[in-house]
């Protein structure tokens, strides 16, 4: 979500104007949605020197099964609490509940921010 700012309206309901306009480094960035399929990364500069790695696609996610990890082929998108939408359109985002190869899991990393797709075993 992109920044928004203080309110325009003091808790007295007065209105306030604002001393200046957003800098660039307050501007947000579109959502990256990463999807099921080959392998596709994209890299964008992000504050201070750095690069983040965002994923566009994937197709395998690294599975944490009783403290070991296997990396798992995704199959699919089977739940995603933070939009009923992501499911049909197989979007990947934290919290999300992937179908692997090793059975149903649940996103724990953020695939736009980090480049990967971490996830735990989900108990039936």
């Amino acid at each position: 979500m992109k920044y928004q700012g203080p309110s325009p309206r003091k808790r007295t309901g007065g209105r306030r104007r604002p001393a200046n306009k957003k800098k660039k480094h307050q501007l947000g960035s579109e959502f990256t949605e990463t999807q099921v399929g080959d392998a596709k990364f994209k890299t964008v500069d992000a504050r201070g020197n750095t690069e983040k790695v965002r994923t566009i696609a994937q197709d395998t996610a690294s599975v944490a099964i009783d403290g070991e990890v296997v990396a798992a082929d995704i199959e699919d998108v089977t739940e995603n609490d933070s939009n009923p939408n992501y499911v049909r359109r197989n979007i990947i985002t934290k919290g999300a509940i992937i179908e692997t190869s090793e059975g149903r899991a649940r996103v724990t990393s953020r695939p736009g921010q980090d480049g990967q797709i971490n996830a735990v075993l989900v108990e039936e």
